[in-house]
């Protein structure tokens, strides 16, 4: 069985294309839901597919401690586990390791961590990463890299994509599998000439596609795409570039704009339960008093279900009486929105007029505050790391 097929439908700096999976043929550019813990969360898989998903992401890490390799294995494998009959990627783990870094030591050999559930010690090798993630069966499995925070030593990031390039060459002999495809991850943090070195590297190993990591995480949104598009730049034509970690639809639409074919990230999942919802004008919080009694629905012409079935008021008031339909609702909603935009920037780079598209959307689109952005997102890590620390 062939683990991938990537054809170029549309090629320029946007580009469309079909990426051929196992389980799945996904139309590019792509978003791919995060579920992690091999869900997404208050949805049914059958839910996320009729919406228009094909591949969504779990994670090696948080399936490694919980339930465990051995019982998903013994399902056999992710996909019966959950069940899921489309196409899955796991994330190596290597993120998760980075955000916990009171809790982990890192080293040529691999990562020793303590687990942000029980505190027991665990290890990671390049070699282990590969080994769970054959054993889960996804799709698409990443090699394990070191994400080095944003604003570590110049120092500390060349370090961070020499021992990245190391493990992935070990992954790759390590990987016994024919019917997986494995992405190796890009870091350099923001050095564009370290981006480059990463880049120029991994590209020689000839990998079936590539990542571009450690972005997304506390820089400005211009420097992302400023990274991102000196990347693309040097990366193959004819396989698909991934962008980790990124789901704010501005920052999509510049993105692929800069030639990335994949995307994902927990955004919108995270932020509806919080009552945070996406319209073609920017986000909006639904628990706000405007949203009391408000007849219309959450976005006039949006096809979801909380849209055609639901008012804005009961949704509003789902969320104030802290009910879980709201968090349901509110899921279904920007997941919609997301594929609905997707499929928004395919018809677009194809009838040959995306930079148009951009411009329109970006000017109608209100984004969050950088400032509060940055801030929120440093204090995330922060929060996250303390609970860790406390596991």
């Amino acid at each position: 069985m062939t683990a991938l097929s990537f054809k170029l439908e549309k090629s320029g700096s946007a580009r469309t294309g079909r990426l051929r999976l196992p389980h799945a043929e996904v139309e590019t550019p792509c978003f791919m839901p995060v579920g992690s813990q091999a869900t997404i969360k208050t949805l049914t898989p059958d839910e996320v597919a009729a919406i228009g998903y094909k591949l969504i992401l779990a994670n090696n890490y948080h399936l490694y401690l919980r339930p465990g390799t051995e019982v998903v294995e013994g399902y056999g494998g992710l996909h019966q586990f959950m069940g899921w009959d489309g196409a899955l990627l796991t994330d190596s783990g290597g993120y998760q390791v980075f955000s916990l870094s009171p809790l982990r030591k890192v080293t040529d050999a691999g990562v020793t961590f303590r687990s942000h559930i029980d505190g027991s010690e665990h290890f990671f090798s390049p070699e282990l990463a590969i080994k769970y993630q054959e054993s889960f069966g996804a799709d698409i499995i990443m090699a394990l890299d070191e994400c080095p925070p944003v604003e570590g030593s110049r120092d500390v990031i060349t370090a961070a994509v020499a021992r990245t390039h190391d493990w992935a060459e070990r992954c790759l002999k390590a990987k016994t599998r024919t019917d997986q495809a494995l992405f190796p991850i890009i870091q350099g943090g923001l050095h564009t000439d370290l981006r480059l070195r990463s880049a120029e590297g991994l590209v020689a190993l000839d990998f079936p596609g590539y990542a571009v990591g450690g972005l997304a995480i506390g820089e400005s949104k211009d420097q992302t795409i400023e990274i991102t598009a000196a990347v693309t730049d040097v990366l193959p034509v004819d396989k698909p570039r991934y962008l980790m970690g990124v789901g704010s639809p501005e920052d999509i639409i510049r993105a692929v704009a800069a030639g990335v074919d994949m995307f994902d990230s927990a955004l919108p999942t995270r932020v509806a339960r919080n009552g945070a919802l996406f319209t073609r004008q920017g986000r909006i919080d639904i628990v706000n008093a405007r949203y009391q009694g408000d007849k219309n629905p959450i976005e006039t012409g949006c096809a979801c279900p909380a849209c055609t079935s639901f008012s804005a008021g009961y949704v509003h008031h789902l969320f104030r009486a802290k009910e879980l339909l709201g968090h349901r609702l509110a899921t279904l909603h920007n997941l919609y929105f997301m594929s609905r935009l997707m499929a928004d920037i395919r018809q677009a780079i194809v009838a040959g007029r995306y930079g148009d598209f951009a411009r329109d959307f970006l000017a109608d689109y209100r984004p969050t505050d950088e400032t509060v952005r940055l801030s929120q997102k440093r204090q995330w890590l922060n929060d996250r790391n303390k609970a860790a620390d406390s596991a």
